[in-house]
């Protein structure tokens, strides 16, 4: 199994990079001991066409979730539960996060699932952070640590 986190843009030094790579860390090392290998980060940069590099860097034969306002709101533990099965199944996934625009239509349609973080747009920094914590916080429910609390 190997999970990847594909992103348009690049995250400079600050604040959501310092956060994204503290959560990576932990996720990292939580997971190490539940079968889960690090996040595997691709940063992509398309002019022309976003989506297009986004679809250019998941990784054949991954479960794709992409962010998109328009998805399902999933809960910590059903992300957990996700990412579990997709693990005991031996298969690859891949997050991905668009640019201002999102995603076109043709990769909405490629995905598996479409993913929430709320009706309210998220800058994709954020998002990205949001969905490290999100990440670290399914393992530590897999893992059983007190991190998450219902």
């Amino acid at each position: 199994m190997r999970i990847a986190l594909v992103a348009v843009g690049r995250l400079r030094r600050g604040p959501e990079k310092a956060l994204v790579d503290d959560y990576l860390a932990r996720f990292a090392k939580a997971g190490r001991g539940l079968g889960l290998p690090p996040v595997q980060v691709a940063e992509v940069e398309g002019k022309s066409s976003e989506s297009e590099a986004v679809r250019r860097a998941v990784p054949e034969g991954a479960r794709l979730i992409l962010l998109d306002e328009r998805g399902e709101t999933w809960s910590s533990p059903d992300l957990a539960a996700r990412i579990a099965a997709a693990r005991d199944e031996a298969r690859d996934l891949c997050f991905a996060i668009g640019g201002a625009d999102g995603h076109d239509a043709a990769l909405r349609t490629r995905a598996d699932h479409l993913l929430s973080f709320g009706p309210m747009v998220w800058p994709h920094m954020l998002a990205r952070a949001m969905l490290c914590e999100q990440l670290y916080r399914a393992a530590s429910i897999l893992g059983g640590s007190p991190y998450h609390r219902a």
